[in-house]
């Protein structure tokens, strides 16, 4: 489940299950232990997120309307290119999708699957099973920052981007108790994700692994 840090570092269950909780890639992402794999990024300007995101379903995508205590703050910046602002604004999108579905406690819910294919999707479905699994979601408040996006001559986007989870942690539905988990290395992850357009003009993600405590997130 690893819920902030790494998803939400060691959880208040047995010590076994506080392992298993750790071990999920944050985000839903594949997690790998290798820095050379996962390039640098900018750094954007800070804007603020609601907890209603996407553009409804006039567009026919789905409404993503979050608890009240997860919150974001997207520091990535407008780009001035259509498809490169698009996949950002995609790429946000299923960030939220993903935490929607694990307060729905569905791992198959509806809207991170409209943002997300492949592995990708896969990996979102187990990320989220463990939060169902172990009766509890995610609150508090994530940073997103230095993003750097691409759009290859293959047609795909590769998105690169940090995530702070200093100040998210995991909450446990029976008991209303939040994990307040402390601030270490590796409460920064960097992400590098493959999208591509789909017949809707969706940016989907198809591709995300992740690497916790890397040096380009730091503060």
């Amino acid at each position: 489940m690893n819920r902030r840090p790494t998803l939400l570092a060691a959880l208040s269950l047995t010590a076994a299950a506080a392992l298993t909780l750790s071990a999920c890639g944050s985000d839903g992402s594949s997690e790998t232990k290798d820095n050379d794999k996962i390039a640098g990024a900018d750094t954007g300007d800070k804007t603020s997120a609601s907890a209603t995101a996407g553009t409804g379903k006039a567009s026919g995508r789905p409404t993503i309307t979050l608890p009240s205590d997860v919150t974001y703050e997207f520091e990535w910046k407008k780009t001035g290119d259509a498809d490169r602002d698009a996949v950002l604004s995609d790429a946000e999108q299923r960030i939220k999708a993903v935490d929607l579905a694990i307060a729905h406690q569905d791992p198959l819910d509806e809207a991170y699957r409209f943002y997300s294919d492949g592995a990708a999707a896969a990996d979102s479905q187990k990320y989220i099973q463990e939060f169902v699994d172990h009766k509890a979601r995610t609150t508090g408040l994530t940073r997103y920052y230095n993003e750097n996006v691409t759009i290859k001559d293959d047609g795909t986007a590769a998105l690169v981007y940090c995530e702070d989870q200093s100040k998210a942690f995991n909450k446990f539905l029976k008991t209303g108790k939040t994990d307040v988990t402390p601030v270490t290395k590796d409460s920064y992850v960097v992400y590098a994700g493959t999208l591509r357009k789909n017949d809707k003009g969706v940016w989907v993600t198809e591709r995300l692994i992740s690497q916790r405590g890397s040096a380009k997130c730091q503060p």
